[in-house]
């Protein structure tokens, strides 16, 4: 009898350690991934291609642009910083469309002084109004870059730069190293430039091609966890047929604590919040609503009617920063039903379909000049639409919170979401099913108790 109790014993440790070792995998699994790949846009990345356009006495002239093929996520005010590692001692003479943030030591030039003598500069993109005579194609939005999606003809940026202590040929000239993207933080990581098959240009006529001398491609990645260590938004649910409200999971974007004396979090009500909310501007630090989630923005998910062969949802994106508006924001759901997506209201949609005969992902983005801006924290800090999904007999149910999103982006970025077992049941459900760590514990101990009592 002692053996088979220390055998069950053992067990019974055995099981214990094995399933504290899955909860602990899954929960350094949830945000400690560093990857820069997204499951819903598996080849998006920011391209910049370096095209040599002319030869020059002492180097070269090259036209660089950045093209975002990212289908939903895009660069915000203040915008792209983009640097990199000359691989030789190559000086930049002028540059178009563009400039670099610092000159650097130039001293040993006389006369015709060089724009940036740096190792490693880093260049910013121009901002609207620029003088003509300075821009180029492509040029001077202040470094936004919008989705590929969202809107492809903003989906690049250029400029030109004319290159000096450098190679004169193809096989003089040596492509920089280490290039570096800030959008306008951290988040993206860029590989090693890589030469490739020169660009072909047509000219304004059509009838002639022209190419360059020598281009070469660099690729950047996007990684969240890279960009912030904290999430950005957070979703809460609520439905016509249960009266509890699923609020986003407290501190699902950090913690009040002492926040409201630092000035981080300022209460809605507080008789000192006009003179607290600083003037808007996108260099300015996140002034937040003090919330049991302190996350910039809430999207809600309501399921709101049901019809016999349709069911309807609203969606209510809110702002709780006082120092930061969205312009050209963007939404990405993933839900089964939007197979079957039948009207959608003052919201643009785009199925996203990145693995072939799948199609439950969409992309939702504000009505030009309507809906598209999401304004700071307050009575005008929110935009809403509602969508009308068709039943598919097969799938359709309410049950087991199959109504609610899988996930949720706001402007590339995920979304915290409740747990599961808090989604609002059907009141006909009965009470929730209660899922013990420690049932096969309980079911060993009985197989003990079983095989002692007939020994």
């Amino acid at each position: 009898m002692e053996t088979v109790f220390s055998a069950a014993s053992r067990s019974i440790s055995k099981l214990i350690s094995f399933t504290a070792l899955l909860l602990f995998l899954f929960s350094c699994s949830t945000f400690t991934s560093t990857e820069a790949y997204d499951a819903l846009d598996p080849t998006g990345n920011i391209t910049i291609k370096w095209d040599v356009i002319s030869w020059t006495p002492d180097g070269y002239v090259a036209v660089v642009t950045m093209y975002n093929f990212q289908q939903y996520r895009h660069i915000q005010a203040p915008g792209w910083t983009l640097g990199w590692t000359w691989a030789k001692k190559e000086v930049i003479w002028s540059m178009m469309g563009g400039q670099t943030t610092e000159q650097g030591d130039c001293s040993k030039y006389k006369g015709n002084v060089p724009h940036c003598c740096k190792k490693d500069p880093t260049v910013v993109d121009l901002l609207p109004g620029t003088p003509y005579n300075q821009q180029i194609a492509n040029c001077c939005k202040g470094g936004v870059l919008n989705s590929w999606v969202q809107d492809p003809a903003n989906a690049a940026s250029s400029f030109q730069v004319s290159v000096g202590a450098a190679g004169t040929t193809n096989k003089t000239v040596r492509v920089p190293r280490n290039f570096t993207l800030k959008a306008p933080g951290p988040g993206y990581t860029c590989g090693p430039a890589k030469i490739v098959k020169p660009t072909k240009f047509i000219t304004a006529d059509k009838r002639r091609i022209t190419q360059a001398m020598m281009t070469w491609n660099v690729t950047c990645t996007y990684s969240q966890f890279l960009a912030q260590k904290t999430p950005t938004c957070c979703v809460s649910l609520s439905s016509f047929y249960n009266n509890t409200i699923v609020n986003c999971p407290t501190c699902a974007c950090g913690c009040q604590n002492n926040s409201t004396e630092s000035g981080s979090c300022v209460s809605e009500r507080s008789s000192h919040l006009a003179s607290a909310v600083p003037g808007k501007s996108t260099n300015a630090p996140p002034l937040l609503q003090c919330t049991s989630h302190m996350c910039p923005v809430r999207i809600h998910w309501h399921v709101k009617l049901n019809y016999k062969e349709y069911w309807r949802v609203k969606i209510t994106i809110t702002n709780f920063n006082y120092a930061l508006n969205y312009s050209e924001w963007n939404l990405v759901v993933q839900h089964p039903n939007f197979d079957n997506l039948t009207q959608l209201f003052s919201f643009n949609y785009k199925p996203l379909t990145p693995y072939a005969g799948l199609n439950d992902t969409a992309m939702l983005w504000g009505l030009k000049f309507y809906n598209d801006f999401l304004n700071e924290a307050g009575p005008l800090g929110n935009v809403q639409s509602e969508l009308l999904f068709r039943k598919d007999a097969s799938t359709f149910t309410f049950e087991k919170g199959w109504a609610f999103p899988r996930r949720i982006y706001f402007n590339g970025d995920n979304c915290v979401m409740p747990p599961p077992d808090a989604y609002p049941w059907l009141p006909n459900t009965g009470l929730k099913p209660v899922i013990s760590l420690f049932q096969p514990v309980m079911m060993i101990l009985a197989s003990c108790v079983f095989l002692w009592a007939n020994m």
